[in-house]
């Protein structure tokens, strides 16, 4: 006799509504992060339904509110670049090595994020989520800092080790590279020199 067909071995198809509704959404958010590389942070629903093909009704029967469709923009964006976040191997290796690593790192990840980075920091003085989610954040980058340049901070008094890793990791935050990069017009080469050069010296022993 031959056995039943069972759900596991021939799965049910995907209903033909619910997958133009998943490519409607997923087209609706890619405007958003168009919008967002062009430095146009607060996206209206006639714009973005005329970018992504869908009606300016249904975009906001996808997503309740802007903030709604920012914050779900701004996730589909860092699924994208989550292979970036983690720096490999924190606190392993020579000094110089660690502050060439963790730069060229910080620097990867602020090109892949820094239209996305600059929509979060004008949402978050009215969007207590997005604020929440950028301290998380700059957390993140300090604990990132700590751990990589432990060797050289074991020891040290802790006022001093608290002000190297503060000082460090201020010019490593987001906000750092975009001073040096777009305020100060440093291309991201030179952005890299400059950092090695004062990670390294903020780094240094003061006894040597």
């Amino acid at each position: 006799m031959v056995p039943p067909v069972t759900g596991a071995e021939h799965p049910a198809p995907v209903d033909g509504r619910t997958a133009r509704r998943d490519r409607n959404r997923d087209a609706v958010l890619d405007a958003v992060l168009d919008m967002f590389a062009e430095g146009r942070f607060e996206p209206g629903a006639a714009e973005v339904a005329a970018r992504s093909g869908v009606s300016p009704r249904s975009v906001f029967r996808y997503f309740e509110d802007r903030d709604a469709l920012v914050r779900a923009a701004m996730a589909r964006h860092l699924e994208r670049v989550a292979p970036l976040i983690d720096v490999p191997d924190p606190g392993e290796g020579p000094l110089d090595e660690r502050i060439e690593r963790l730069v060229a790192h910080r620097l990867r990840l602020y090109a892949a994020v820094a239209a996305t980075a600059r929509a979060a920091e004008v949402r978050a003085y009215t969007a207590a989520v997005i604020r929440d989610q950028l301290d998380r954040a700059r957390r993140r980058s300090g604990a990132e800092v700590e751990a990589m340049f432990a060797p050289e901070m074991a020891g040290r008094p802790e006022a001093e080790r608290r002000a190297v890793l503060a000082a460090v990791d201020t010019l490593l935050q987001f906000s750092g590279l975009e001073h040096l990069h777009v305020r100060s017009g440093l291309d991201l080469d030179t952005v890299h020199d400059v950092l090695v050069r004062a990670v390294g010296a903020l780094l240094a022993d003061p006894s040597a």
